[in-house]
């Protein structure tokens, strides 16, 4: 038995705030082959490089756009998680009672797009914590000819939320919920032409709205991914990488946009490109990580210089670039949120 904890305080300048979080917070107990966890974990699943399809688990980011280490992308979840290792299979089962959603980016903090500018009263519903609502995801995992292949499910809510105006369809008042969601997915890696192959594909299913015909509910789609990563040169990396969401029913889709509202292609592709050169003795790290999407044209960028000056003290300085031609598309609305961070951290 044993337990851990991991928490920030913290002041935030922008809203003149200051404030705690738990990380993580957890009893572990382990017996054999089997892992036992009850509290607040840090999850994580897939093989993609910040594009998430198997794993559906809640991020922060606002954190990771406002140039906050990259582990603070991923928000704490209160589960029970068991873990069954052997030799002819893996076992890996979360139950989460309580929803959490992702930690969007704020307009207090961010310039973004708002389809509904003039709504004086906005409120969220969040699923109550009760046995159905009660979040299960399963992965299944096992060596199979040279790939590390996963198989992944989950049962439970889309962590961005949908948007509904008001009575009659009043854009005076706005009522953001979480639709219901089942995940089907699989993942490989494996060494390939020296370098390491890694392949993800998902299906998402949208339970509340099969037929695609509710424009506040997302349409059910697939997401697929492809990546390759191989080392350049002496202590050079680069991992690029292709991944496009497919929309279902997309002419059910078009028939119940309201008039004025964006339309969303049926595929959204992006291409990613992340460098990192390793010197001095790996204590010097220099990265910098490019999407860039052809059917939306738009792109972000993140290049970081961080350098470690001891065992217990590093400090860092990047920036996160956005660009973008419409103001509707994921990086195009936050073409006026530019940002460079400068960070020190003490480790004990």
């Amino acid at each position: 038995m044993f337990l851990l904890f991991k928490g920030d305080v913290f002041h935030d300048a922008v809203v003149n705030r200051a404030d705690g979080d738990l990380r993580e917070g957890y009893a572990g107990y382990h017996r054999g082959p089997i892992d036992f966890r009850l509290g607040r974990q840090i999850l994580t699943w897939g093989v993609g490089d910040l594009f998430f399809i198997n794993d559906v688990f809640p991020k922060d980011w606002e954190s990771f756009f406002s140039g906050r280490p990259m582990e603070y992308l991923k928000r704490g979840l209160d589960a029970v998680r068991v873990q069954y290792s052997s030799e002819a299979l893996n076992v890996d089962l979360v139950a989460t009672p309580f929803f959490r959603p992702d930690a969007l980016p704020s307009p207090k903090r961010f310039f973004l797009y708002n389809p509904f500018p003039g709504a004086a009263s906005q409120q969220e519903m969040t699923p109550p914590a009760r046995a159905e609502n009660t979040e299960v995801a399963l992965r299944l995992y096992r060596r199979v000819s040279g790939f590390d292949v996963s198989l992944y499910g989950y049962r439970g809510f889309w962590r961005t939320p949908g948007i509904r105006a008001g009575s009659e369809g009043s854009v005076s008042q706005i009522t953001r919920f979480y639709p219901r969601l089942a995940v089907l997915g699989a993942s490989a890696q494996r060494n390939w032409l020296q370098g390491v192959i890694s392949l993800e594909a998902g299906r998402y299913n949208s339970l509340d709205d099969r037929r695609g015909a509710d424009a506040s509910i997302p349409n059910s789609e697939w997401r697929v991914l492809a990546g390759y990563q191989r080392q350049l040169g002496r202590e050079l990396t680069a991992n690029f990488q292709g991944y496009a969401e497919i929309m279902d029913r997309y002419d059910a889709y078009r028939k119940s946009l309201p008039a004025g509202t964006p339309l969303q292609d049926r595929v959204r592709g992006v291409l990613s490109l992340r460098l990192t050169q390793f010197l001095g003795y790996q204590s010097w790290k220099v990265s910098a990580f490019l999407a860039y999407s052809p059917t939306d044209d738009d792109y972000f960028t993140q290049p970081e210089v961080s350098h470690r000056l001891t065992d217990r003290l590093s400090v860092a300085m990047g920036a996160n670039i956005f660009g973008g031609r419409r103001d509707t598309t994921f990086f195009g609305q936050m073409v006026k949120d530019d940002n460079i961070y400068l960070s020190a951290r003490f480790d004990f």
